[in-house]
């Protein structure tokens, strides 16, 4: 099957699917970008997507290129096309197109570009019930992460570097050692007086829309929440150590670094959030 894409109002075969040369998101990563999961055909986590895209738009000063349920039928549409039942949608809006300069133009329409894939999700199953296994690096990105912008290189070397050492994610940490998030994922541990403990947003992370989720599951399963930084240090003596994202869910971490994790298996927190997780996000999925 060939895979099609949305560009700028025409739905085309991937080989079709171009932007022109002097698109700002291509020459300055002047865009933005949002992932949603899709389960049975369906999108999950709708309006927290849409609501941070919003955001992350404004903060650029990059206009709003369609209403949300307009979008909505783009995403949706683009994900019959390539008939994905499970997977992801990805959508990206740049600047627009422009002769090269630093300052923004005037009179220029986003750049909007959908395209969607499937997931192996038995795959996804396996590595979690099995836990996976994760590196540390130092923090050297920009300082307006919470902007969820096309500009990833740090975090495509971090990514890198954590396949290069065979582990599936890189937790990255500040100047004081204390982690921010991973390198496409929020951050989370158990700590060793059994409370669950993640980076609040006031620091340079990304405002997770998974990670939000889960902070409300954890609030209904009466589970105790620090929500402050922690060490690579106390990530290590954790009980458990997990990360959240649109597409690997809440994916449990077992090592950090070559060092285990409380006993080298996924813990029941992690476990339990995954389940019920997933059983809402297929349940509101629209």
């Amino acid at each position: 099957m060939s895979h099609v894409a949305y560009v700028n109002g025409a739905y085309r075969p991937h080989g079709q699917a171009v932007v022109h040369i002097e698109d700002r998101g291509f020459q300055f990563a002047d865009g933005v970008y949002e992932v949603w999961s899709v389960m049975g055909g369906r999108l999950a986590d709708f309006d927290g997507h849409m609501a941070r895209l919003n955001r992350s738009l404004g903060e650029l000063k990059i206009e709003i290129p369609m209403t949300a349920s307009a979008l909505g039928v783009v995403l949706r549409e683009t994900v019959r096309r390539n008939r994905v039942r499970d997977g992801i949608v990805y959508l990206q809006v740049t600047r627009g197109t422009a002769p090269r300069d630093h300052g923004f133009p005037h009179d220029v329409a986003p750049s909007v570009i959908v395209t969607a894939k499937r997931i192996d999700v038995a795959k996804g199953e396996r590595m979690a019930a099995k836990g996976a296994a994760g590196v540390t690096l130092p923090d050297i990105r920009w300082g307006r992460c919470d902007i969820k912008t096309v500009g990833l290189l740090p975090n495509v070397l971090a990514k890198q570097a954590a396949r290069e050492r065979g582990a599936y994610e890189c937790l990255m940490y500040d100047e004081m050692g204390l982690v921010t998030e991973g390198a496409s994922t929020n951050a989370w541990i158990v700590d060793e007086d059994g409370r669950l403990r993640t980076r609040d947003v006031q620091a340079n992370i990304l405002r997770g829309v998974t990670r939000e989720a889960v902070l409300k599951l954890v609030a209904a399963e009466g589970i105790e929440l620090d929500e402050r930084p922690f060490s690579v240090e106390e990530a290590k003596r954790a009980r458990e150590v997990f990360v959240t994202a649109a597409s690997s869910f809440v994916m449990p971490l077992v090592s950090l670094d070559g060092v285990r994790i409380g006993d080298g298996a996924p813990g029941p927190i992690a476990t339990r959030l995954r389940q019920v997780y997933l059983e809402q996000a297929r349940r509101d999925a629209i």
